[in-house]
């Protein structure tokens, strides 16, 4: 039933209500108050809900079924294991870019995301600005070393720069945050959907995991890479659909804006310096990029995609291109949230009691006002739940070629192709299985679940410190590798978990101002009922209370935007202190890619193979013109990052 049903319902019940007290007829009052008073619990206890159509669920299975039919055809192409985990190393840079987009807009952002400018503004739109920065640093900074190294596995390079237990934990850190925070994708969508629209909850779960690991299984990374390229279509139409209907309702998008600027929605970012503030300037940017990068730099579900592109210079192009990938879903996700805000600026569903949770607004929204369009609804679901197909798969691919490349090939080294591929297709069947699991099992987490969001942003963190760590400073060695994974990742879990317990001020994390003013069930019926909605809107005290430590009020409160930084600074910092008190390398010099190039003298970027080539040239004809400074022999032999007897 819609909100404006509810009105005229209330509407026709108040009129007979009146007609009735003037005709002084007690009984048929008192069945009329009854019926308004029924009428306002179903709504305030969430029973107004849409139900989705034949049309509904033939478009959601129909996603189902392309997703699947992707994964069918690319297994008839894959011939080994190569093919299976990394495309063959054949891709190209836009349907990449475009699976780059894809992998970690998940259903928690289609639904989240405009909530979130829908109750705090438009201050999250900023983010797109941290997203130039991180693909700048992503594919100048990170992108070349790996690609250069020609590894499968992130965590390889770990093991290359400092030893084979910090790639232990590397790997070890990545299944942990990846299968939890792929389960709760799986999770999340579907009982928000449940619970609003009356979408099967355990039946969406299990459809959704099952047809993710049949076409990942079958297909490897080329199937989920084109199912990517697919599933961002569809969320990108499940928004449109959204958008459009929710402007027309609205009289115009001038109308939408207006409201939205009235509201305090487009109000300006604050560029206050307090890092306890939930989203300013500094928090966007600065903190927002190490939150960012923790996924595109070093994260396995991201590398593996552009590394399988053809050449770097390509893999680099799919990194540019994803930024404007990302620029797409981010308007749409904005456009929503003013759509929302504009739809319910005088009477916000989360504070009269329609829906129970903030994310299930925006599924709330959806049956509003595309109920009456057969199909479209289904539409929206498919793009949700599209979102959570591209992440999980991207997860389950990543997942098997990390335990492939990290746990099972050191020890077995002598495995035949054959069975490399046969054990990367089990192990994308047993994580598909696990996660699965994990969807069940954080169906009684309760408040667990917000928790492991932030456990995935905490790991996250300091394994982005480990790798700038080894990446930017030559100088450090495995015992500050050591100490500041560890020191960056207690760090980080003592302000989040804390934060856990100590919530921050209100007046630092606080919504914008929202009202029920134009809820008519709440302003005319019973009084009981506007009690509860005043006690729910009534402040609370900006003062902690007397039992709280005073680390609540600051280092407890800091914004959740700087807890990957607060990890990976952990990192750098303790890795390089230990590091100088223990000598440094003493001696042993870095080959030089495992660093930086651009960062490094002339002669420091030059691998064994460039300096025998260029000595085999010189030896064998005297040059027309004398070489550059970077390319003469001698260079390559005082390179002092390693022994040039060893190349030659």
């Amino acid at each position: 039933m819609h909100l404006t049903e509810i009105h005229t319902e209330l509407g026709m019940l108040m009129c007979l209500k009146t007609l009735l007290f003037k005709e002084k007829t007690p009984k048929g009052l008192a069945i009329v108050n009854e019926l308004l008073a029924n009428c306002a619990m179903d709504a305030v206890s969430g029973k107004i809900v849409g139900t989705f159509g034949v049309w509904d669920y033939v478009l959601f299975a129909l996603m189902l079924l392309v997703s699947a039919a992707i994964g069918v055809y690319y297994a008839t192409q894959e011939r080994s294991n190569a093919d299976f985990l990394m495309g063959g190393r054949q891709l190209s840079p836009v349907p990449v870019s475009v699976s780059l987009t894809a992998s970690f807009m998940s259903a928690i952002a289609v639904l989240g995301t405009p909530v979130e400018i829908y109750r705090y503004g438009i201050s999250f739109g900023y983010m797109g600005l941290t997203y130039v920065l991180m693909v700048v640093v992503s594919a100048e900074v990170f992108l070349p070393v790996f690609y250069e190294l020609g590894i499968t596995s992130t965590y390889e390079y770990l093991e290359l720069r400092f030893n084979k237990i910090i790639r232990l934990f590397g790997t070890v850190f990545y299944i942990v945050q990846t299968v939890l925070y792929t389960g709760i994708v799986i999770y999340a969508p579907a009982l928000a959907l449940n619970q609003v629209t009356g979408f099967n909850l355990w039946g969406s779960i299990m459809a959704t995991g099952i047809v993710c690991t049949f076409y990942t299984t079958l297909g490897g990374l080329k199937a989920v890479v084109w199912t990517d390229v697919f599933q961002i279509g569809v969320m990108v139409a499940g928004y449109l659909a959204v958008i459009i209907q929710g402007t027309i309702l609205q009289g115009g998008f001038s109308v939408t804006w207006e409201r939205s600027q009235q509201g305090g929605r487009l109000d300006p970012l604050s560029f206050h310096p307090d890092p306890r503030f939930r989203h300013t300037f500094w928090s966007v940017l600065v903190g927002g990029t190490f939150v960012w990068t923790t996924i595109y730099g070093v994260n396995q579900s991201q590398v593996q995609r552009y590394l399988a592109c053809k050449t770097q210079r390509q893999a680099k192009l799919a990194l540019y291109l994803n930024l404007l990938g990302l620029w797409i879903i981010l308007a749409c996700s904005v456009l929503c949230g003013l759509v929302m805000y504009a739809q319910y600026a005088d009477c916000d569903p989360l504070t009269a009691g329609l829906v129970s949770a903030s994310d299930q607004l925006m599924p709330f929204l959806v049956m509003d006002i595309l109920s009456d369009f057969p199909g479209v609804p289904g539409l929206f679901v498919s793009s949700a739940f599209s979102g959570t197909l591209s992440t999980v798969s991207s997860s389950i691919n990543a997942l098997a070629a990390v335990t492939l490349e990290d746990l099972i090939k050191p020890r077995f080294m002598n495995l035949p192709e054959k069975r490399l591929s046969l054990v990367s297709k089990g192990l994308s069947v047993s994580y598909g299985v696990i996660c699965i699991a994990m969807a069940v099992a954080a169906s009684g987490m309760g408040s667990i679940l917000q928790a492991a969001l932030m456990v995935f942003g905490i790991l996250g963190g300091p394994m982005l410190g480990v790798f700038i760590l080894g990446i930017l400073f030559p100088c450090s060695n495995d015992y500050g590798a050591a100490a500041g994974l560890t020191a960056g990742f207690l760090l980080a879990l003592w302000v989040g978990v804390g934060a856990q317990f100590y919530p921050p001020p209100v007046d630092k994390t606080l919504p914008l101002p929202l009202n029920t003013s134009g809820c008519l069930w709440l302003n005319q019926t019973d009084s009981f009922l506007n009690q509860t909605i005043i006690t729910l809107l009534a402040p609370t005290s900006n003062g902690l209370p007397p039992d709280q430590p005073a680390i609540a009020s600051t280092w407890y409160s800091l914004s959740y935007l700087y807890y990957s930084a607060v990890g990976t600074l952990g990192v750098v910092i303790v890795g390089m202190f230990v590091s100088v008190l223990t000598g440094g390398r003493k001696g042993k010099e870095v080959s030089p890619s495992l660093l930086v190039r651009s960062c490094l003298p002339c002669s420091w970027r030059k691998s064994h193979s460039d300096i025998a080539v260029v000595e085999k040239v010189a030896s064998a004809a005297v040059p027309s013109k004398p070489l550059g400074k970077c390319h003469t022999a001698s260079m390559g032999t005082t390179n002092p990052s390693f022994d040039i007897g060893e190349a030659m």
